[in-house]
């Protein structure tokens, strides 16, 4: 599906506990950029199952809700299998290419090799 909303600063974000306490410092740094975003959870870093996550941020996206999505988890390899099956969804682990050159429509940043700053 085409994405339908045009403004380039709308982002859905999701993770595992893993990557809560980052998806926390993202979501603080994107709004303070002028981002307008969803934060699809968890709300605390106890344990989640990633799918919970993972499929509510693909569909905004596939819906065209958003222009993009981020996903963090401990290594993005769940998160990017469960997003990667949504037909409208293209996604790329941060670290291969930039979303604009692969057209990507979700990126899954690895964070447990990029601790957040104190």
């Amino acid at each position: 599906m085409e994405n339908q909303n045009h403004n380039s600063r709308t982002v859905a974000v999701g993770s595992d506990h893993a990557g809560f306490e980052y998806k926390e410092h993202l979501v603080r740094w994107l709004k303070d950029r002028g981002y307008t975003l969803k934060d699809f959870g968890p709300r605390n870093a106890d344990s989640v199952d990633y799918p919970d996550f993972a499929h509510p941020v693909a569909g905004a996206v596939e819906r065209g809700e958003y222009t993009f999505g981020l996903l963090l988890c401990g290594s993005a390899n769940g998160v990017a299998i469960t997003a990667n099956k949504r037909p409208g969804i293209g996604l790329l682990s941060a670290g291969r290419k930039s979303l604009a050159a692969s057209h990507a429509s979700i990126t899954t940043p690895m964070f447990f090799a990029c601790p957040p700053a104190s």
